[in-house]
């Protein structure tokens, strides 16, 4: 049978068509009118995506050069900071801040959980100049209590300054990065927003640009008041990837169009269905007598308990063989343990359905049992079915 090849994978993910073509065509020089005039409209549209008033940036690199940034940009040698972890990309904040000479606290949740927010409240005082957290552990799958955890920051009554990385979060959780007080949210090109890895992206607080005036920590790169400066002119600091830029151009007239015209109400959309897509992919897994990893699971992906004596890398194998379907292992400790189907931006209702017609037979293989086909399909179908069911009563209502 025909074969095509498909990513489940947290990211990279399925690529938009008109990303890819925009992409394709594109060839002006990046210090030319043409530039200048899509740089700005992308910028423009990337706060309504990422639903703030402050200023965007977009530099060309992959998510961790915006989180080096962020620790870079604000922060000095010995200062203290709190990273709240549960998870290889939690760690990979302590990595970064201690790479940059900062006295790092550590709150660790184990695995497949969340911290609660009393650790984290009792952990926040005058001395914490920032906190280090995900808004999703894709590690884990794991969703964190972004708002409960910017309420304590903004209750402590000092400047510490809140930064998020939403690399799998922005287009798949509501986050309400205003109203929350965040300092510096984090995203990248290649989860909801349907493109290849290459462009990273933030948004900044002016409580975090006033902090950038007196820390001293290098920077040269991503110097972030430098791309400030530069954005301000509709240009860029260093050589930007215009390709990808004219690609995150047409995902964002995608988001749009979802929303009718209304890019804000477009990504209200796009979270919608990955919370859809995910509670599908959640039902089916269970019907098929599988456990989820994660206590507080999120929209971007669901990570799969292995079955008992199963290697998840056998599960893994399976989908890639049988199907060309590329989903994730775990982790570092957590590989051989789960595996993690994602529903990130260009994913839908007959995505979903496959994948988990797919898991049926894989199962089946893994394991050399018969599997009752179809349990799966109908625990998906019904969670789809009554979506559509309060939709419609919402609209009649």
């Amino acid at each position: 049978m025909l074969r095509k090849n498909r990513l489940f994978t947290p990211g990279p993910t399925p690529l938009l068509p008109a990303a890819q073509t925009a992409m394709a065509a594109f060839t002006a020089h990046h210090r030319t009118a043409d530039f200048k005039a899509l740089f700005q409209r992308v910028l423009a549209d990337m706060k309504e995506f990422i639903g703030t008033q402050n200023d965007v940036l977009v530099l060309a690199c992959s998510g961790t050069g915006v989180m080096e940034a962020a620790v870079s940009n604000l922060t000095s040698p010995r200062d203290k900071v709190l990273v709240l972890t549960a998870g290889k990309f939690g760690e990979r904040w302590t990595g970064l801040a201690k790479a940059f000479g900062c006295e790092v606290d550590v709150l660790s949740a184990p695995y497949g959980e969340t911290f609660s927010l009393a650790e984290v409240r009792a952990r926040v005082n005058l001395d914490v100049r920032a906190v280090f957290v995900q808004a999703t552990e894709s590690s884990t799958g794991v969703r964190h209590d972004v708002e409960g955890i910017a309420k304590i920051v903004r209750a402590s009554g000092n400047d510490t300054l809140l930064v998020v990385d939403a690399i799998t979060g922005l287009g798949t959780t509501h986050l309400d990065v205003d109203g929350w007080g965040i300092d510096v949210i984090i995203g990248g090109s290649q989860k909801a927003l349907m493109m290849p890895p290459g462009l990273a992206y933030c948004a900044v607080s002016e409580g975090a640009w006033k902090r950038m005036d007196t820390t001293t920590s290098a920077r040269y790169y991503f110097d972030l008041r430098k791309e400030r400066k530069s954005a301000a002119k509709g240009e860029t600091a260093y050589t930007p990837a215009t390709s990808l830029f004219a690609a995150l151009g047409a995902a964002l007239e995608f988001v749009r169009g979802m929303g009718g015209g209304n890019l804000a109400k477009g990504r209200e959309k796009l979270v919608n269905n990955a919370e859809l897509c995910a509670e599908m992919t959640r039902a089916g897994a269970k019907a098929s007598g599988l456990n989820l990893y994660a206590s507080a699971p999120a929209a971007a992906l669901t990570a799969i308990s292995a079955p008992e004596g199963v290697d998840s890398g056998k599960i893994v194998k399976e989908f890639r063989e049988s199907f060309d379907a590329v989903v994730a292992n775990g982790q570092g400790e957590m590989k051989g343990k789960l595996f993690r189907i994602a529903h990130i931006g260009y994913y839908d209702y007959l995505d979903t359905i496959g994948i988990l017609g797919a898991l049926e037979h894989v199962l089946e293989r893994v394991l050399e049992k018969k599997m009752e086909y179809g349990s799966a399909l109908r625990a998906a179908q019904e969670v789809y079915a009554r979506a559509v069911a309060e939709k419609r009563q919402l609209v009649d209502a």
